[in-house]
């Protein structure tokens, strides 16, 4: 059967516990902050808003890219198991791929609320209801699953080589491209359109929005009434950069990087994949006061 090999990081060993072990620890700790997050979400009826649906379903998102990739992940630090076959790798690309474009439209959700929210606050309730936040989750999972799906299908009838070592602890679209032999103008093509479609059509909404958002700011005359709306964007905008900083560097790298080093597809694939899920918990968080204050609840209870 035809099996891939995944690398770990390189210059490390194969087996290096202490990789592992911050690993792990990434990984538990981005269970512990997005599970924590729903179950608050949850139990707390005030928080039962399109604000924090939309929360919910980025978190649903972040579990959904890391549980993707743990288990190769882990089997490769841990367990020195490098080899996946040909049908599994395409199912992890495909979870991954997915996961990823629909945290990206959540964003996008995410960024809409904050323009109505700011630009039209008298209409916030009227507008954005529960119902409609549904919906939109159930179309931005729908839109994820739906436009990666061809990605998965064409690359499975497509030839690889002898080489079948690929250049991370997972499978990406990009990498598994660079081993196949025939005609790949197809599955590149799709490929950028999916991501146009995607990545591309969702970080141009998202800058519009703030623009719009920026502008309605500046129409304010009180500077601390402009300080206080902008600060409900903050938690926000942090979890864009943090989702859109790897994503564009890797994509430039593994479209128009000739020779970079092996490190710097590693790091910017883990940091892609691993610092948004640890990271939006950490960050809404501490930037908002009814999940900090819900936080510190709970904690005095078991003191």
């Amino acid at each position: 059967p035809l099996t891939f090999i995944l690398t770990s990081i390189p210059g490390l060993p194969m087996s290096s516990y202490w990789m592992a072990l911050p690993l792990c620890c990434l990984y538990l700790l981005m269970l512990l902050g997005n599970c924590t997050l729903l179950w608050i979400i949850k139990i707390d009826h005030s928080l039962h808003t399109p604000m924090y649906y939309l929360l919910s379903m980025l978190a649903m998102a972040d579990l959904g890219l890391s549980l993707s990739t743990l288990p190769t992940m882990l089997a490769i630090f841990w367990f020195e198991s490098t080899s996946l076959r040909f049908e599994a790798c395409i199912v992890q690309m495909y979870f991954i791929h997915s996961f990823s474009a629909i945290e990206s439209g959540v964003l996008v959700a995410m960024a809409l609320d904050r323009f109505v929210a700011i630009c039209y606050p008298l209409h916030y309730a009227s507008v954005l209801t529960s119902s409609l936040i549904m919906k939109a989750g159930g179309m931005i999972f729908m839109r994820g699953i739906c436009v990666v799906l061809p990605v998965a299908i064409l690359i499975k009838k497509v030839p690889f080589c002898r080489s079948r070592v690929l250049s991370h602890s997972f499978c990406l679209h990009q990498d598994m491209l660079r081993l196949v032999c025939g005609d790949v103008r197809v599955n590149s093509l799709y490929g950028l359109t999916a991501v146009i479609l995607t990545k591309g059509l969702d970080s141009l909404t998202i800058l519009l929005s703030y623009m719009m958002i920026i502008r309605a700011l500046l129409n304010i005359v009180s500077q601390e009434a402009q300080v206080k709306a902008f600060s409900t964007c903050i938690s926000h905008l942090c979890a864009v950069l943090i989702f859109y900083i790897p994503l564009i560097g890797l994509s430039i790298i593994h479209r128009f990087g000739k020779h970079p080093p092996p490190l710097t597809h590693t790091l910017l694939a883990d940091a892609y994949l691993l610092v948004p899920p640890v990271l939006n918990p950490l960050v809404y968080s501490w930037k908002t006061k009814q999940i900090r204050r819900r936080i510190l609840v709970l904690l005095c209870r078991r003191r």
